[in-house]
């Protein structure tokens, strides 16, 4: 197998091609991340992807889209926002670490929602929740009111009391003036705020992204806006990306003041009984362990996080914070987590901030706001 880089621009439309079709190894679509679209979008605001291309007898059998390495480090398209990573490449595809980090000229590439064969040395595991429509919306229900009874008898009542103190539900699909994207915004930003949690919007690229993809509402890549109504009033919105049959569900928020009746929930809902009409066969929930996915999960998809190296100053530096939290776990209380915190706030500003000047100053800005959460 032969690996070369190039930059994304520079592949022509038989690349292109090529790439959607082994996004879809059994012909329906992994994920909306591993296509060259998402790829593109990013390179829009960032011009700095480049294209690991994998050929076998001269044909290419694997695509995999990174950043640029900076300080010797490389990360998959798009990180942090992607919630996939990998090759989109033939079944059975595996990489040498070695032979794709000397392509890419990295000393390190760290991933964290690596799907497929993963490199070098992994070091958490998540799983993507997926709902699983494809027998339609009407037998859905009918498989989840034998097994989650009391979680779908509970959104009803939910439903009733929205209603009862709010006025109707409305489901509204579409944001043609942006206005419920920057309600959404809104209410994102002062979540990681409040949460002491880098604010994701408050970076150019990535606001640039998310906008891009919200407003693009046509075409085999699009993004969706969903927002739930009670009576008048906007309660929750949610922001995803669709393509082939799936929906990935990517920026969801609420108003607090509707927490009573998990609007969130009731969102989703909404979203599930009009996935038919959108020629929507499955909804990817994305990673993360949270109670209500119980509820709705048909399958899942592994997910992998860590970093393939080889000898180098970036290997040292990785290797020293290692070291840090190895010996701070001996230390009482709040001390003994201080170097994972402060690493994966790093690590997570890193992959969002390409400039080293502004990744400083969002580490200061961190601290000076709530250091509390950076070390305790």
């Amino acid at each position: 197998m032969r690996l070369f880089d190039t930059p994304l621009s520079a592949l022509g439309v038989r690349d292109l091609d090529r790439w959607r079709d082994l996004a879809r190894p059994d012909g329906r679509l992994t994920s909306p991340y591993l296509l060259p679209d998402f790829a593109q979008d990013v390179d829009a605001q960032r011009h700095d992807v480049h294209v690991i291309i994998a050929e076998e007898n001269s044909a290419p059998i694997g695509y995999f889209a990174y950043h640029a390495p900076q300080g010797g480090i490389a990360r998959p398209v798009g990180a942090p926002l992607s919630d996939y990573q990998g090759f989109a490449a033939i079944p059975g595809f595996k990489v040498c670490e070695k032979a794709l980090l000397s392509a890419m000229g990295a000393d390190v590439l760290v991933y964290d929602n690596w799907q497929g064969e993963a490199l070098g040395q992994v070091r958490s595991q998540t799983r993507s929740s997926i709902i699983d429509l494809s027998e339609g919306v009407d037998a859905w229900m009918a498989r989840k009111e034998q097994t989650q009874h009391k979680h779908f008898k509970k959104l009803r009542q939910r439903q009733r009391k929205a209603e009862r103190e709010f006025g109707p539900i409305r489901i509204v699909f579409g944001d043609p003036l942006g206005e419920r994207f920057e309600t959404l915004r809104a209410w994102k930003s002062a979540q990681y705020q409040q949460t002491g949690l880098l604010d994701l919007f408050d970076i150019k690229w990535v606001d640039a992204l998310i906008r891009t993809c919200a407003s693009r509402s046509f075409g085999p890549f699009r993004g969706l806006v969903a927002s739930l109504y009670l009576g008048d009033q906007l309660a929750a919105v949610e922001m995803g990306i669709v393509a082939g049959d799936i929906y990935h569900s990517w920026m969801p928020a609420y108003d607090p003041a509707f927490r009573a009746v998990s609007p969130g929930h009731l969102l989703l809902q909404g979203i599930i009984e009009a996935a038919p009409n959108m020629r929507i066969n499955r909804i990817d929930l994305g990673g993360g362990e949270y109670a209500y996915k119980d509820a709705y999960t048909d399958y899942e998809t592994v997910l992998q996080g860590g970093r393939a190296m080889k000898p180098s100053t970036a290997m040292a530096s990785l290797k020293a914070w290692d070291s840090a939290e190895a010996v701070c776990k001996i230390l009482p209380g709040p001390l003994s987590k201080a170097p994972l915190k402060l690493r994966r706030r790093w690590a997570h500003t890193a992959a969002a901030e390409p400039v080293l000047s502004q990744r400083v100053k969002r580490m200061g800005a961190a601290f000076l706001k709530a250091p509390q959460r950076l070390t305790a």
